[in-house]
C-alpha cells in the first residue's frame, strides 16, 4: 500500500505514520530525513541539496522529488511507502504523480488529517523542552514537575520562539494557502480520506486502521 498523510502542523501526522509503520509494516518515508540522509550520504541528489542548505535555501522541488525517487528506486519500496511531509503544494503532487506514473506505481489513499486551528495554535503553544537536554515537555499533556525545571537535569524548560502563538498562526496561514488546493488535488481522484484529529492519539488511530483495513 502507498500512502500520503496530509495535515497541518500538530495534527500528529508523525506519531500516527509511526503506528501505521508499526502495524501495517509500511516503511515511513519522513521527507526531512530522507534528504539529510541523502546529503549525509553524499549521494547525486544529496550533493544538489546540500548546496541550497548550506545557502539557508529552501531545497526547491525538483531537487526533493530527485531524492524521493531516489529514494523510492531502493529495494522494493516502490511497493509500499507512507510519505510523510510531502507533497506540500500543487505543484510538488503533480510532480510526484509524474514520477510514481515513470515507476508503475500509484497513490492507493491520501489521509488528510483535520483539526481546528485555534485547537492546534493551543496544542503547539503548550508544547516546552529543556534549554540544556532537550527533553521536550508539553503543559496540557506532559508538563514538568516543577514549573520551569526540568525533571531529567534541571535545567530550565522553554518555549521556542516558533511555538508562540503568533508564529503559530502564521506557519498555519501558509499552510492553508499551499494546501487548499492539494486536498482538492485528491479529493478529485477519489483518493481523500478525512480524519479528525481532536482526540486522543489512540482515538485519531482507531480511525487510521479502520481507513486502512478497509
Amino acid at each position: 500500500m502507498r500512502i500520503i498523510l496530509l495535515g497541518p502542523p500538530g495534527a500528529g501526522k508523525g506519531t500516527q505514520a509511526k503506528m501505521i509503520e508499526r502495524d501495517f509494516g509500511i516503511p515511513q518515508l519522513s521527507t526531512g530525513d530522507i534528504i539529510r540522509l541523502a546529503i549525509q550520504n553524499q549521494t547525486e541528489w544529496g550533493k544538489k541539496a546540500e548546496a541550497f542548505v548550506k545557502e539557508g535555501k529552501l531545497v526547491p522541488d525538483d531537487v526533493v522529488i530527485g531524492i524521493v525517487k531516489e529514494k523510492l528506486t531502493q529495494g522494493d519500496l516502490a511497493s509500499r511507502f507512507i510519505l510523510d511531509g510531502f507533497p506540500r503544494t500543487l505543484a510538488q503532487a503533480e510532480a510526484l504523480e509524474k514520477m510514481l506514473e515513470e515507476l508503475h506505481v500509484n497513490i492507493d489513499m491520501v489521509l488528510y488529517f483535520h483539526m481546528d486551528a485555534e485547537e492546534i495554535v493551543n496544542r503547539l503553544s503548550a508544547r516546552r523542552i529543556c534549554e540544556q537536554c532537550q527533553t521536550p515537555y508539553n503543559l496540557l499533556s506532559k508538563p514538568p514537575a516543577r514549573d520551569e525545571i526540568c525533571d531529567v537535569c534541571g535545567g530550565k524548560v522553554i518555549q521556542r520562539a516558533d511555538d508562540r502563538p503568533e508564529v503559530i498562526r502564521q506557519r498555519l496561514k501558509v499552510y492553508q494557502e499551499q494546501t487548499e488546493p492539494l486536498i482538492e488535488f485528491y479529493k478529485r481522484k477519489q483518493l481523500l480520506r478525512v480524519v479528525p484529529s481532536s482526540g486522543t492519539i489512540e482515538e485519531v488511530y482507531a480511525q487510521v486502521k479502520e481507513l486502512l483495513k478497509g
